[in-house]
């Protein structure tokens, strides 16, 4: 009985930047509504680099 090892082979940056790109679009949606009821511009920034990066760092686990 053999047993594989399975490694994950690493992604090309156009994927990386492609999910970053997508993630920040999603969470830049939720975060200019949010502006429109008057939170702070920086504040929204904040959170959408946030979940952006969140988002691609789960995605890249998954």
């Amino acid at each position: 009985m053999v047993l594989h090892t399975v490694t994950p082979s690493p992604r090309p940056g156009s994927e990386l930047t492609t999910q970053l790109a997508v993630a920040a679009l999603g969470a830049g949606v939720i975060t200019s509504l949010a502006v429109a009821q008057g939170q702070n511009p920086l504040t929204a920034l904040g959170i959408t680099v946030f979940s952006a990066i969140a988002a691609v760092a789960v995605g890249q686990m998954l």
